[in-house]
């Protein structure tokens, strides 16, 4: 997805175009990392209010434009999704750097099959890795 354009992703997912939601998007584009809401806040707030944040996260996350991404901070984080992504059954783990902080889809590691007891239901797997990321090592 390094070749999105915000206006060509709304349109795609039929989105009515707003200049928030283009501008949270291209936060996205822009920083290649998982974000929070803080952290689009402080991006583009003077611009949005909290709530319209918040409204765009939701939607992009119901048309699996983004995927949460959880972080041992306890911080909910979003990322972009893949673009065959149709589902938030994303089957990659997320890199947590401890010098820089960013955390990072890691699409070629794969998470292994779980084979869960009998009587539950697995509905979402997070698996979170930390260490030095390519940028700070």
């Amino acid at each position: 997805m390094s070749t999105l354009v915000p206006n060509q992703v709304l349109k795609q997912h039929s989105i009515r175009r707003t200049n928030c939601r283009v501008d949270v998007l291209g936060e996205f584009i822009t920083a290649q990392h998982a974000l929070s809401q803080p952290d689009l806040e402080r991006a583009i707030g003077e611009e949005y209010d909290r709530v319209t944040i918040y409204r765009t996260l939701t939607l992009y996350l119901e048309k699996c434009i983004i995927h949460k991404v959880l972080d041992d901070s306890g911080a909910m984080r979003y990322a972009l999704c893949r673009e065959e992504c149709s589902t938030h059954a994303h089957d990659h783990v997320h890199f947590k750097c401890v010098v820089c902080g960013n955390t990072n889809c890691i699409e070629s590691v794969q998470v292994p099959a779980i084979q869960l007891p009998a009587g539950y239901q697995l509905q979402e797997i997070n698996l979170l890795m930390s260490g030095v990321c390519k940028d700070c090592g």
